[in-house]
């Protein structure tokens, strides 16, 4: 059964494969010629349907390990006038071995697979699936794949970091997420395609907001800490290295960016006062004082203008790049918290945990327009295209406010409730600025952290209920976030994403529409890259045991299977190969020796003393198999003993 996240891209749910080709249907397609970009065009019910593959790299070729663009084209095939709202889904796949082309039968049962969500056969790249991130209170980000079931953790992948994440941005492609870390003093790169660390820039302790300029040149990080270690770093995302380093005011810091990429806007909570940074220079401009303990800025397009909210003494005060602009101040009540501006930025909302209401600002005023009263200490306030959500640390309910309604003076504010959980979704140890209410793409649906619970929950909107929820495998996750794999609307009758190219060879791209039918695949070729190096593993492994959950102090049998990938064979009488595990985050580490107990097959026996989660690995100097390298078995253990087979492994 399809969960409501494939649903979003196949509208109207699974179709039943396998069906007959509409009569008046006609397809070509054929491999692409190395630049070309058209791989095929079809005809469906007065449909005309374009798909191009192009590499994003400007005349370059589609190579190995390099990125590319799908670009489907939608038009009437008499009037040639484009077409939108038909909800196209894409995979991406190998040909079958010594196939010219696509055999009509074949892709559909292929198809067949990839909507049902196949465990077995899955696609090597799924153009229609987003993935849920948890930012946890640990050293890891967990990346969930929501497509299959609800009901039970989906592990797509686990990112590990050098401590805690503190907050996190997504670059526009959403091909890199950027992850600052306040006890490392650095900024982890981590690319999404392979969800490993690809770069770690030192920037200093206390390493807090992290915010991408529009233009996404400058990554900017706010340095907390005293007079001295205070700062704002600009990150190079091109060198990905340190631009420059900007002295600010002491204490914590938040950013905000003008909308034409001219100017970084920090405030500084100890300091009072904002400083105003020349994106051209790098350099401060000029420094503002603005009230007592700003806590929060957030830059609102309408008004041309920063807004920072002042815990101290209930201010929210505007500061703007031009210094012949006078300050403008509105007043509240001491205790306000995070300020974020609705998505067209004209309402800025501001949460005051000690007096239990949320203030909207209308920025064209500027003034304070109205003030509802909420649920227990709220914190943080988050938004849909259509709704704010309003979280809180002493309260389990989320509080729903549509947009539409609010924003005039005086009026009351309709509030509709929900339970985020069965604890309060804003209490956490290690509080992040980042959000934990974020949309869904694509979707009237929400995605909800809840540290408390150690769960991320799935709301469609207007719903009392979750629809879903995904098992954080025992960590908290403080902040959520959605990356997109999705085709996403590029222009009238147009669609479009960008992957990463798998190893040299030929593919099929798999198009689905659902109304009208068109069910084609159009086959292309992947060249081997001369520039890139072998970056495969003399020796690579494969676990022959699922993650599991077992009693604390009971043996498991941990295998793995090493191959040689020079030739496909088994990597045979290796005398080194030693079974890694570690308690989360990275504590109780063992190295076991593994003996080989089949060809190629390698095998030792583990017995957990602590309750937690496990990660194994296996490793191999003389193979050449690093740890790093290798898949992680996860395992679960508790004090209640819990019947598990491990499959591939005799049982203790």
């Amino acid at each position: 059964m399809l969960s409501p996240f494939a649903g979003r891209a196949l509208a109207g749910g699974a179709p039943a494969l396998p069906v007959s080709p509409p009569s008046s249907s006609s397809s070509e397609a054929a491999s692409v010629a190395p630049g070309s970009g058209r791989i095929g065009r079809t005809q469906v019910g007065g449909i005309a349907v374009e798909v191009y593959l192009e590499a994003v790299r400007a005349g370059a070729p589609l190579r190995e390990g390099e990125e590319a663009r799908v670009r489907l084209e939608f038009s009437d095939a008499n009037t040639k006038a484009p077409l939108d709202g038909l909800f196209p889904g894409a995979w991406i796949d190998a040909l079958t071995p010594g196939a010219k082309s696509s055999d009509p039968e074949e892709c559909k049962q292929k198809l067949q697979g990839f909507v049902g969500g196949s465990l077995l056969n899955p696609p090597e790249h799924d153009l229609n699936a987003y993935f849920v991130l948890g930012l946890n209170e640990d050293a890891t980000i967990t990346v969930v794949d929501p497509l299959f079931s609800f009901g039970g953790s989906k592990l797509l992948d686990m990112v590990f970091l050098k401590s805690p994440g503190t907050d996190w941005a997504l670059s526009r492609d959403q091909l890199r997420l950027y992850v600052s870390m306040a006890g490392a003093g650095e900024v982890a790169v981590v690319d999404t395609e392979s969800w490993k660390v690809i770069a770690s820039v030192p920037v200093g302790k206390g390493a807090g907001r992290v915010m991408l300029q529009p233009d996404e040149r400058y990554l900017w990080v706010a340095i907390d800490g005293g007079a001295e270690a205070a700062r704002v770093a600009a990150i190079d995302t091109v060198k990905l290295a340190l631009a420059a380093a900007i002295p600010a005011g002491a204490g914590s810091h938040d950013l905000a960016i003008s909308g034409d990429d001219r100017y970084v806007f920090a405030s500084s909570s100890d300091a009072g006062n904002v400083s105003v940074i020349d994106v051209r220079t790098l350099s401060e401009t000029r420094r503002v004082k603005t009230c007592r303990q700003p806590v929060s800025i957030a830059w609102s397009e309408p008004a041309g203008a920063a807004f920072v909210a002042c815990q101290g003494d209930g201010a929210i005060v505007s500061v703007s790049s031009d210094p012949e602009r006078p300050l403008v101040r509105l007043q509240a009540e001491p205790g306000l918290a995070q300020i974020r501006f609705s998505p067209d930025g004209r309402l800025g909302f501001v949460p005051n945990p000690l007096k239990n209401v949320v203030h909207i600002v209308d920025a064209a005023g500027p003034r304070i327009v109205q003030s509802p009263e909420v649920e227990s200490e709220p914190d943080q306030v988050s938004f849909s295209k259509a709704i704010a959500y309003v979280r809180h640390r002493g309260s389990e309910t989320i509080l729903m406010i549509p947009l539409s309604q609010v924003g005039h003076e005086g009026a009351s504010v309709p509030v509709v409730d929900f339970p985020g959980g069965q604890g309060p979704p804003g209490k956490m140890a290690l509080r992040t600025p980042a959000a934990g209410i974020v949309q869904a793409p694509g979707e009237d649906a929400i995605l909800l952290a809840n540290p408390e619970d150690r769960m991320i929950y799935y709301y469609k909107e207007g719903m009392a209920a979750p629809m879903g929820s995904f098992q954080n495998y025992s960590r908290q996750p403080r902040a959520v976030l959605a990356v997109d794999r999705s085709l996403r609307p590029a222009g009238p009758g147009r669609y479009s994403t960008t992957f990463l190219l798998g190893p040299a060879g030929r593919r099929d791209l798999t198009l689905l529409v659902n109304s009208p039918r068109i069910v084609e695949c159009f086959p292309f070729t992947i060249e081997a890259n001369p520039d890139k190096p072998d970056g495969r593993a003399p020796v690579v492994a494969t676990a022959l045991q699922p993650n599991s959950k077992i009693a604390t102090g009971r043996e498991v049998v941990l295998r793995f299977r090493l191959t040689r990938t020079a030739n496909d064979s088994m990597a045979t009488g290796l005398s080194d190969v030693r079974i890694v595990t570690f308690l989360s985050p990275g504590v109780n580490r063992r190295a076991l020796a593994a003996a080989e107990v089949e060809p190629g097959v390698y095998e030792a026996r583990f017995t957990p003393s602590e309750e937690g989660i496990y990660f194994v690995f296996v490793e191999s100097a003389s193979a050449g198999l690093q740890v790093q390298k290798s898949p992680a078995t996860i395992i679960e253990t508790s004090e209640a003993p819990t019947e598990t087979k491990i499959e591939g492994a005799p049982q203790p």
